[in-house]
C-alpha cells in the first residue's frame, strides 16, 4: 500500500460526478461537518456508553465519547502527517489532511451501535444463535446467516455510511473512500471472522462495496488469508483514539459515581508516569483543591502522553503498517511503563466498573427490550399477511426497505431500523407493544 493511493478525495456514490466547491473546507472536512450534522449521530447523545443515562450525574453518553475520540483522532492524525510530510519532503497529496480524516472517521466508528451499548449488539447476536431466530437459518445462506449470529457495530456503521435507504441518493452519506476505509477496523465478512472474537466489518450486503473502496484505495488481500483485507493505515490511529477514550475516560466516570476511590483514581493516572514526571503532575494538580479539576488535570496529561506515544509507535511501524505484517494495537505497543499501566486499567475496569451493578442493569435491561423488540418486528416482516404485523409494520418509517425479496433484506431493514433507536425510544416501544404502556382512553 501507498500515501499517495490510500488518500483520496473520491466519494463514495459520486465516482462519476463532480462537483464545483464554493467553500475552502476541504474534502475531509467536509466528510466531519456532514457526519456531525447527520440525525444518526445526533441520536448517540441518547445511547449508552457504558453507564446509565444521566441520573444526578452526568455520564458519558455515546455522543460525548464520540466528540472526543474525535479529537483524540485529531491530535493523532495531525502528529503523524506532520512527521510523515517531513519524511517525504511534502511529495504525497493531502498527507496533511490526517487530522482531519481521523477524527471523521472517529465520529462514525460508533454510529451502527445499536441502543444499551454492547448488551445490544450481544442481543441481537442472541436472538439468532440461541432464540426465536433460530428457526430463520434454513431461509438464510451461511454468509448471512453469519452476520447475524455475529451482528457487530463496526459493520453496521459501515452499512449506515455507505447503504442506500429508500429515498435517499446513492452512497449513503456519500464520504470519501479514505474516511469510509479508515472506519473499517476488521476488514473480512462475517463468515470469515474468528470462531472467538467473531468481530468482523462489513455485512454480506456491503461486501461488494468494501471490496471497490479496496481496490480504489489500493488496499491489499492478507497474503495468507485472501478472504481478509489489510487495515487501511488510518484504522490503527481511529482504533488507538478509541482506545485511549473509552478506558480513561471510563474510569473519570466511574470516580464520579463513586466506583472508584479518589486515591484509587489518582494513583491509576499517575502510575503512567516516570517519577520525575510524576512529582512535576502532583505539584501541578495540587495548584487546586476541587477533586474533580485534579482528577480532569491528570486525565488531561495522561491523555497527552498517550497520543504522543501512540504517534512513535505509529511512524515507527510505518513500513509494517504498509506492508500488512503489523497486527497490534498501537496501545499495547507502547513503552513498557505505559503498556503496563494501560493493562492495569483495563484489569480494574473489567473488575470493578463492567462488572458493576449500575452496568449490569442497564445491559440486563437492555437486553430484554432488544429481544422483545425483535421477535415482535422479525416475525411481522416475514408474516406480512397477518393483521397483527400489518400494524406493526406502519411503525417502521418509509427509508427501510422491509418489502424487499429476500428474507436477509427483510431482516436486515428490521435491524436497520431498531439498531438506529435510541434508548429512550426502544424502552417506549417495548412498553407500547408488550401493553405495559396504553394511551389514553
Amino acid at each position: 500500500m501507498n500515501w499517495n493511493q490510500l488518500l483520496s478525495t473520491k466519494r463514495f456514490g459520486l465516482e462519476a460526478y463532480h462537483e464545483n466547491r464554493e467553500d475552502d473546507r476541504t474534502e475531509f472536512q467536509r466528510d466531519y461537518d456532514r457526519l456531525i450534522f447527520s440525525a444518526p449521530f445526533r441520536r448517540l447523545q441518547n445511547k449508552t456508553q457504558v453507564f446509565p443515562l444521566p441520573g444526578s450525574v452526568f455520564v458519558h453518553n455515546r455522543l460525548t465519547h464520540s466528540l472526543e475520540v474525535a479529537c483524540v483522532g485529531r491530535s493523532l492524525g495531525a502528529s503523524v502527517g506532520q512527521m510523515l510530510d517531513k519524511k517525504y519532503k511534502g511529495e504525497v497529496p493531502f498527507i496533511n489532511e490526517l487530522g482531519s480524516i481521523v477524527s471523521a472517521a472517529c465520529l462514525a466508528h460508533d454510529m451502527g451501535n445499536p441502543p444499551f451499548g454492547h448488551s445490544g449488539e450481544k442481543a441481537i447476536a442472541s436472538y439468532f444463535s440461541e432464540g426465536k431466530g433460530q428457526l430463520l437459518e434454513e431461509k438464510l445462506k451461511p454468509e448471512e446467516w453469519k452476520d447475524f449470529t455475529r451482528f457487530e457495530g463496526n459493520a453496521n456503521a459501515f452499512r449506515l455510511l455507505t447503504h442506500q435507504f429508500n429515498g435517499r441518493r446513492p452512497g449513503g452519506f456519500v464520504l470519501t473512500y479514505s474516511t469510509l476505509a479508515s472506519i473499517v477496523k476488521y476488514p473480512y465478512a462475517s463468515i470469515h471472522a474468528d470462531e472467538k472474537k467473531q468481530k468482523f466489518g462489513f455485512f454480506a450486503s456491503e461486501k461488494a462495496s468494501f471490496e471497490r473502496i479496496a481496490t480504489e484505495l489500493g488496499i491489499s488481500r492478507q497474503p495468507d488469508n485472501p478472504h481478509r483485507y489489510m487495515r487501511h493505515p488510518l484504522v490503527y490511529l481511529v482504533e488507538a483514539a478509541d482506545d485511549i477514550c473509552y478506558q480513561i475516560m471510563d474510569i473519570e466516570d466511574a470516580h464520579k459515581l463513586r466506583i472508584l476511590t479518589t486515591d484509587e483514581t489518582k494513583e491509576l493516572f499517575l502510575s503512567f508516569f516516570d517519577e520525575e514526571r510524576r512529582r512535576r503532575r502532583i505539584k501541578t494538580m495540587n495548584m487546586v483543591t476541587d477533586t474533580n479539576e485534579q482528577i480532569a488535570y491528570l486525565r488531561s496529561s495522561l491523555i497527552g502522553l498517550l497520543i504522543h506515544e501512540c504517534t512513535e509507535v505509529f511512524v515507527e511501524n510505518e513500513e509494517h503498517i504498509l506492508n500488512g505484517t503489523f497486527n497490534s494495537p498501537l496501545i499495547k505497543q507502547m513503552s513498557p511503563l505505559s503498556a503496563q499501566a494501560y493493562r492495569q486499567c483495563s484489569d480494574l475496569a473489567v473488575r470493578k466498573i463492567y462488572n458493576s451493578t449500575e452496568v449490569l442493569d442497564v445491559e440486563l435491561g437492555g437486553y430484554k427490550i432488544i429481544l422483545t423488540l425483535l421477535e415482535h418486528f422479525v416475525t411481522a416482516v416475514l408474516e406480512q399477511e397477518k393483521a397483527y404485523s400489518r400494524q406493526l409494520l406502519m411503525r417502521i418509517p418509509q427509508q427501510f426497505e422491509i418489502s424487499g425479496e429476500s428474507a436477509y433484506c427483510k431482516i436486515m431493514s428490521v435491524l436497520d431500523y431498531i439498531s438506529g433507536m435510541t434508548d429512550v425510544y426502544a424502552l417506549d416501544l417495548y412498553r407500547k407493544i408488550t401493553g405495559m404502556s396504553m394511551p389514553s382512553l
